[in-house]
């Protein structure tokens, strides 16, 4: 009995210390799970702290474009496409505003504006070019002394909205009026009267009625009325996450700009006065009845012809395509520009007074226009303002391709990357209401 009672015993110890290394074969196996577990979630903290450090601290500091040696980085592109599409989106509100929440008013006039932001990723990359552009104005414009100050700042914004500080603005001199000549068409001869018209019968006299109004002097912008509009659009802006020293940065770049295309002027002598053209023009649809006109032509003159095309009216029935016109004083640029260089290239070398061949123009894939034209007038003549500033452009373009030729380094980082926001209201893609049927049966 003894026995059996000592083997019970024995057996229970033997159970017991399997149960022990049992519970520490367990809790090893813990220890390495929960270490293991740990290290992967160490690891998986260090990839997120990682991205995050990246996307937050890293990646906005990487550049999309480097200019000269000079970056900018993917924070700067990024704030300022989200300013370039804010500055949208306040034009169409403002827009819809004045038309009084007619949205279709506003697809029709801003189409454009609201087609910018629709297509983010072309909107980001003219935002680069933009970009690029301003850097080397910027360069250019530093590397000559040329400095922009918070007052000049100031003072364009203030510009901007007609303040003056609480001055009328330096009126304009008056510009003098350039004497055109006159254009050179032979007079259509004057109808003959033969019938005697009689006296009409003088009709009573006007009573003069009271004087109109004189129209308000006007009035100078006080400081107090530009704070509140200047900050009501600032105010617009931040509520669409753009800050006042972004737009405060757009207007020192534009100051930058201007004067640097002044410099240039003088460095490149850009001239105020050109080789500018006066001529006469008929236009035709058909290279046949172009054809039979200069026939006509030369079995008279062309101004004859041209007098007569001038002076018939216009009568689709007819079937005559042709129109005559003058044009006075324009620069081969203007005249390529709005007649294409068909035109304007015999304009500058046909000898004055001569009927030049038809020329024909392609139009469309399968239309022509065709042309005849003499011309009556070539001199040096001054610049309008409109032309002077394409002038000026044009110069500052060629600038600043030769500034980048070599010089220019795109990352591509940009790719992917461009904000959406904000974003614009659904209102202004929404189809209009239909103008309903007024009397309709």
């Amino acid at each position: 009995m003894a026995k059996k009672k000592e083997t019970t015993i024995t057996d229970a110890q033997r159970q017991s210390r399997k149960e022990v290394l049992l519970a520490r074969k367990q809790a090893q196996q813990t220890r390495q799970l929960r270490l293991g577990v740990a290290i992967v979630g160490g690891l998986l903290l260090l990839v997120f702290l990682a991205a995050g450090i990246n996307e937050l601290i890293i990646a906005p500091n990487r550049p999309v474009a480097v200019v000269n040696g000079e970056d900018i980085t993917l924070r700067q592109w990024q704030d300022r496409v989200r300013f370039e599409r804010a500055q949208r989106i306040i034009l169409l509100e403002n827009q819809l505003e004045a038309f009084q929440g007619n949205v279709g008013i506003v697809q029709q006039f801003a189409g454009q504006t609201i087609n910018d932001l629709l297509q983010p990723e072309l909107l980001g990359q003219n935002t680069l070019n933009q970009m690029i552009d301003e850097t080397v104005i910027r360069q250019a414009a530093e590397a000559r002394g040329i400095t922009v100050t918070d007052a000049d700042v100031d003072a364009l914004i203030g510009e901007t909205f007609n303040y003056f500080d609480g001055e009328l603005p330096t009126p304009l001199p008056t510009a003098t009026a350039t004497i055109q000549p006159t254009p050179s068409i032979t007079p259509l001869p004057t109808a003959v009267i033969t019938e005697v018209i009689p006296t009409n019968t003088p009709a009573p006299t006007v009573t003069v009625g009271p004087t109109s109004t004189p129209l308000p002097t006007a009035t100078a912008v006080s400081a107090e009325a530009f704070q509140e509009e200047f900050g009501g659009l600032i105010g617009k802006f931040e509520d669409l996450g753009v800050s006042e020293e972004q737009y405060r940065e757009i207007v020192r770049n534009q100051i930058y700009r201007e004067r640097l295309v002044e410099v240039l002027d003088v460095e490149d002598e850009i001239s105020d006065v050109a080789e500018q053209a006066s001529f006469f023009i008929i236009q035709f649809g058909t290279e046949e009845e172009a054809n039979e006109a200069l026939a006509m032509i030369e079995a008279s003159d062309f101004v004859s012809v041209w007098n007569e095309i001038r002076s018939t009216p216009v009568d689709a029935a007819s079937g005559s395509t042709a129109q005559a016109s003058e044009i006075l004083w324009q620069t081969e640029d203007a005249i390529t520009t709005n007649l294409g260089v068909e035109v304007a290239e015999p304009v500058f070398s046909l000898p004055i007074g001569e009927t030049s061949d038809v020329i024909s123009q392609t139009v469309a894939l399968d239309t022509n226009s065709y042309y005849l034209i003499q011309v009556t007038g070539r001199e040096e003549r001054p610049l309008t303002a409109s032309d002077m500033q394409t002038r000026e452009l044009e110069n500052l373009a060629a600038f600043i391709d030769e500034q980048l030729t070599g010089n220019l380094t795109l990352t591509e980082y940009d790719r992917g990357r461009v904000p959406t926001s904000p974003v614009l209201d659904p209102i202004f893609t929404a189809a209009p209401t239909a103008t309903p049927v007024v009397g309709g049966g």
